[in-house]
């Protein structure tokens, strides 16, 4: 074959494939006036289907076609305010649907005519209609043989589930989560067995979990979590070769943790917080996890050596429970976040933590730990919280904390530390603190210790602070100490939200670098100082202070007042003098 003709066949070709994307290659004369006529009954909706301005329903918003563009295959009509069910029987007519999803809008119930038409469309594959108003029961689904997703989360549907789902062949996720669903956890969840993932948290499910959900050997997903599940974990639950992630928290679930999860190699996530879990915590549990949280249980006994060195792990909750002895020294240097809180855990914060540099979140407050804190966090330069309150720790903070750039949070109340003189900046907001102020307060750059309960006398500053001193929120009363003036480098300095009372310091006025001064919400009294125009001030919520300006200007008008009354009784004077003047010098004229 010639180069030319070998050119003309493919310019041939291509005019041809030109000719069926332009003009054959279009949607049936039948869907298009389905697409036409379903677009006119949404227009009570936010539904931005035109036919006028856009001819082609393969083109419009929501709508997805097959690649020739002779089939609609894909309708997302989410969130466009749809709350009646009249559109349905017109888009049950599209047979080549696959996809169809309503969710976010205002649908009330699931009409009989649905389940029964488009359960006849073999190609429909994901169905939702989450986030809705749906009520009532669950519908006994038909048909849907291909039907692989379905999501009918976030609503209110209620009642038990028995065999409402048994007649689905190709079922691979089921969402029904964050309903009223009540009854046993359904175990008839299709035929053919090859789900995937089950997720029926928020719901009011009762009694144990069954063991023949591993009949569904394929498994991914199990959520079960916030329903009100009483009983132990199946040990079967351990033949589910393919779980990834199994949720069971908050609920009334109890006796000692399954050892057979510890078997599963492909399970990543388990969440079993909160609820009535006892014994010792599973050794080799972690194994293959990287997310576990058994927090706000009643588990006990000690943690295995092993539990925080497995190379998989990221996050570990063990919070609120009664686990006791040391911390494992043996962590893994991929740990993320560790939570020992509230616990009787004892021993010395373990000097190994140096090499946690991807660590975010260290919580070991409320236990008995003792010793110094070590100075080798300084390393866990990611670090965001660290909480080491109502511990028995002693000794300085060491200096070289200062290098975590990333802490947010740093609690350490109620423990023997001391010698806090190398401190540039201490917050210690929101920590729930109270009683006093130590009169030896360390040597600040910058001191927040708002938002807690301290109360009592407030003590000599140190002159170092020159940036913030704030004890807003809490409950300190009486006089303003006027030797906070004293603090000639302090910038900003709030004491809102107390009960301080008396006057402002006229002290305050003479303060040479302050910039911001905030006394809201307090009991404050009197004249305000005028202070220098750069000097910000807040004082709302004080009903006795009067504005110094204000006052001025009532005493600039009794002025004026006084003026013009004695102007006007000046001239009524003269007047009435020259009157009677007048009036002698015309009776001895006469």
């Amino acid at each position: 074959m010639s180069w030319h003709a070998h050119n003309t066949r493919l310019l041939l070709l291509s005019c041809f494939l030109l000719s069926c994307s332009v003009v054959f290659c279009q949607l049936s004369k039948y869907q298009d006036i389905t697409m036409i006529t379903l677009s006119k009954l949404l227009n009570n909706t936010t539904s931005p289907w035109d036919a006028t301005k856009e001819p082609n329903p393969c083109s419009w918003i929501g709508v997805r076609c097959s690649p020739d563009n002779t089939r609609v295959t894909h309708l997302f009509l989410s969130g466009i305010g749809l709350s009646s069910s009249d559109f349905i029987p017109v888009i049950c007519k599209i047979e080549s649907l696959q996809w169809l999803d309503f969710s976010n809008n205002l649908l009330s119930s699931i009409p009989d005519e649905f389940i029964n038409v488009c359960g006849q469309i073999s190609e429909l594959q994901t169905l939702s209609f989450s986030h809705n108003s749906l009520v009532g029961p669950l519908p006994t689904f038909h048909g849907f043989e291909g039907l692989e997703t379905l999501d009918l989360s976030c609503n209110s549907m209620s009642g038990n589930i028995s065999l409402q789902l048994d007649g689905f062949r190709s079922l691979k996720s089921l969402n029904l989560s964050s309903n009223k669903f009540n009854g046993h956890v359904p175990i008839n969840l299709g035929k053919s067995m090859m789900l995937e993932e089950l997720q029926l948290s928020v719901n009011s499910f009762q009694g144990s979990i069954p063991s023949e959900i591993v009949s569904y050997q394929n498994l991914h997903r199990i959520d079960l979590s916030a329903n009100q599940l009483s009983g132990s974990i199946p040990d079967v639950l351990g033949n589910l070769t393919y779980l990834e992630v199994l949720v069971l928290s908050s609920n009334k679930l109890g006796g000692e943790i399954s050892t057979s999860l510890s078997n599963i190699q492909t399970l990543q996530h388990f969440a079993a917080n909160e609820n009535n879990f006892y014994g010792g915590v599973p050794c080799g549990l972690t194994r293959f996890l990287t997310y576990l949280d058994l927090s706000y249980n009643r588990l006990a006994g000690l943690i295995p050596p092993d539990f925080l060195s497995q190379p998989n792990v990221h996050t570990l909750d063990l919070s609120y429970n009664m686990l006791e002895g040391s911390i494992p020294a043996n962590v893994s240097r991929d740990l993320v976040i560790l939570k020992l809180g509230s616990n009787r855990m004892n021993g010395s914060i373990p000097v190994s933590f140096e090499a946690l540099t991807n660590l975010t979140h260290l919580e070991l407050e409320n236990n008995s730990l003792t010793g110094v804190i070590p100075p080798q966090l300084s390393s866990c330069g990611s670090l965001v919280v660290l909480n080491l309150a109502q511990n028995n720790l002693i000794g300085a903070l060491p200096a070289e904390l200062d290098g975590l750039y990333s802490l947010e949070v740093m609690k350490l109340q109620l423990n023997k530390l001391s010698g806090l003189d190398n401190l540039d900046y201490l917050n210690l907001q929101g920590n729930n603190l109270s009683g006093s102020i130590p009169d030896s307060m360390p040597s600040v750059v910058e001191l927040q210790l708002g938002q807690n309960q301290l109360s009592g006398r407030i003590p000599k500053m140190p002159v170092r602070l020159q940036t913030v001193l704030n004890l807003s929120s809490n409950l300190f009363e009486g006089p303003i100490p006027s030797d906070l003036s004293q603090l000639m480098g302090l910038k900003v300095l709030d004491l809102s939200n107390n009960k301080f009372s008396g006057e402002i310091p006229i002290l305050f006025t003479q303060m040479a670098t302050l910039t911001e001064l905030i006394l809201s919400n307090n009991q404050l009294s009197g004249v305000i100082p005028v202070f220098p125009p750069r000097v910000s001030i807040k004082v709302t919520g004080n009903v006795g202070l009067v504005d110094t300006s204000e006052k001025l200007a009532r005493k600039k008008g009794r002025q004026i007042g006084v003026t013009i009354i004695v102007g006007a009784g000046a001239s009524f004077l003269i007047f009435f003098l020259f009157f009677f003047l007048l009036l002698l010098g015309k009776q001895k004229r006469n």
